[in-house]
C-alpha cells in the first residue's frame, strides 16, 4: 500500500516538474511565443479591423475561431472591445476618451491600461452607443460573454496540463501579453512617443516602422489616419504582419478586403476641376505630407538668410510642418518670429492654410470649392517660388 502510495506521489511530482509533454525550456518558449502572437493576430484581424472598424470580412470559420481563442487568453468581450475602441476614435485625445495619455498621462495609460479598459466596459452608454453590429448569437450571449473568466480558467488547466508547474507562467506570459501589449504600449506609447508620417487631428504615432511583434498595431499614426482601412502599413520600408496574414486568408476565400488607404492616381496636367477636387479631398492626409516635406525642405534652403535668434531655428523643422491646431503657445510665438523674418516663407505658411481651408469649407458648394482650388493653384504658379509652382503642377495631376 505504502509502495502504492509512494509511485503514484513520485509520479504527481514528475508531472508537477515536466507536465504531460516533458518539453525543455526552448521549446515551452517558442510555444508561448507562437500563443501569444496567435492572440496578438486575432486582436489586430478579427477585433480591430474587422469588428471595430469594418474594413474586411471574415469567413465564419476564422471568426468563430478567433472568438473562442481570445475566450480562452484573454476573456474579452467582442462586443466590449469594439465599442471602446470606437469611441476611443470618436472621442480621440478628449477627456471622453477612455485612454488617451494626453489628457491621463502616459504613467496612468501605461500602468494602469487594462484597469481603464474595465472601467468604461462597464459604461452601459458606450456599449449601447458605439457597439452595434458585433456578434450577438447564441455563443456570444450564453457562453463567451455570459462566462467570461472560465474561459482562461480552461486554457489555465491545460497549460498545468501540459508543462506542469512552469505552465502556470506560460499562462500568466498570456494573460499579461494584450494588457501591456496593447492597453500599454499601442494605447500608451502609440500616442505619445514615435514619429509621423501624417499629421492627422490626433495625436498618433508609429512606434516601429515594422510591425511584427503587436501585428501591425506599431503602425498606429498610420491607423488613426485611415481607421477604416484593412493596412496598416504605407510607406515602402513600413511592414504589417497582421495585413500579410488577411493576404494569405483573402488567397484561399477566408477573408474579402473592404477598404485600403487610398492610393494617389496621377492623369496628364489639366486645370483643376471637380475630378481635381474630389481626389484632392480623398487624398488629403498625403497630400499635406508631401506639402510639409516641400516646407521643410525650403525652410532648410532658407535658414542662412532669416534675421532670428539660432536658438529659435534649431528644433523648427520637428515642428514647422505640423498642423497649426496642433502647436504649443510657444511653438506658435516661434512660428510668427519666422514669418516676420522672411516673407517667401510666410508666403508657403499661407498657402497651406489656404489649401487646408479648401477642404474644410463644408459650407461652400462643389462648384465654389473648385473656384478656390483653380485659383489657388493660380496663385502657387504665379508666386515666382519654384517649390510651390511644382506643388501645384503635381496637384493639378490628381485624378
Amino acid at each position: 500500500m505504502n509502495t502504492v502510495s509512494s509511485s503514484g506521489f513520485d509520479l504527481f511530482l514528475n508531472w508537477l516538474a515536466n507536465g504531460y509533454l516533458d518539453w525543455s525550456w526552448w521549446r515551452i518558449t517558442l510555444f508561448t511565443l507562437a500563443v501569444t502572437h496567435i492572440t496578438i493576430a486575432a486582436v489586430t484581424i478579427f477585433l480591430h479591423r474587422c469588428q471595430a472598424h469594418r474594413a474586411l470580412d471574415l469567413h465564419p470559420i476564422v471568426s468563430h475561431f478567433f472568438r473562442f481563442w481570445l475566450w480562452l487568453t484573454t476573456g474579452m468581450v467582442t462586443k466590449e472591445w469594439a465599442s471602446i475602441h470606437r469611441k476611443h476614435h470618436a472621442k480621440c485625445e478628449t477627456v471622453d476618451d477612455p485612454h488617451s495619455p494626453q489628457v491621463l498621462g502616459i504613467g496612468t495609460v501605461l500602468s494602469r491600461g487594462a484597469e481603464l479598459y474595465k472601467n468604461e466596459a462597464k459604461n452601459q452608454e458606450t456599449m449601447q452607443k458605439f457597439g452595434h453590429g458585433t456578434p450577438d448569437d447564441w455563443l456570444e450571449r450564453n457562453v463567451y460573454s455570459k462566462f467570461s473568466w472560465q474561459g482562461v480558467a480552461i486554457m489555465l488547466i491545460i497549460d498545468m496540463f501540459l508543462f506542469g508547474g512552469i505552465g502556470l507562467t506560460v499562462w500568466a506570459v498570456q494573460m499579461l501579453w494584450i494588457p501591456i501589449t496593447a492597453a500599454g504600449v499601442i494605447n500608451g506609447i502609440g500616442h505619445f512617443w514615435g514619429y509621423r508620417n501624417f499629421d492627422c487631428e490626433d495625436a498618433s504615432t508609429n512606434i516601429f516602422p515594422w510591425g511584427i511583434l503587436i501585428g501591425g498595431e506599431e503602425l498606429h499614426n498610420n491607423h488613426h489616419t485611415f481607421a477604416t482601412s484593412a493596412k496598416l502599413s504605407n510607406k515602402w520600408y513600413e511592414f504589417d504582419i497582421g495585413w500579410l496574414y488577411i493576404q494569405m486568408m483573402s488567397v484561399v476565400g477566408l477573408a474579402t478586403v473592404k477598404k485600403t488607404p487610398p492610393k494617389p492616381v496621377l492623369s496628364d496636367l489639366r486645370p483643376a476641376d471637380q475630378n481635381t477636387l474630389e481626389a484632392i479631398i480623398a487624398n488629403r492626409y498625403e497630400i499635406m505630407a508631401r506639402y510639409s516635406k516641400t516646407l521643410r525642405n525650403f525652410f532648410s534652403n532658407e535658414v542662412q538668410h532669416m534675421q532670428v535668434l539660432a536658438s529659435h531655428l534649431s528644433d523648427a523643422r520637428t515642428w514647422l510642418s505640423k498642423d497649426e491646431s496642433r502647436l504649443t503657445e510657444e511653438e506658435k510665438v516661434k512660428l510668427e518670429e519666422l514669418i516676420a523674418s522672411n516673407a517667401q516663407l510666410r508666403k508657403m505658411i499661407e498657402m497651406r492654410r489656404d489649401l487646408q481651408a479648401i477642404w474644410g469649407r463644408s459650407s461652400a458648394t462643389r462648384e465654389q470649392l473648385v473656384s478656390q482650388l483653380h485659383a489657388w493653384c493660380q496663385r502657387a504658379e504665379d508666386s515666382g517660388l519654384t517649390s510651390l509652382r511644382e506643388f501645384s503642377l503635381r496637384l493639378r495631376r490628381y485624378a
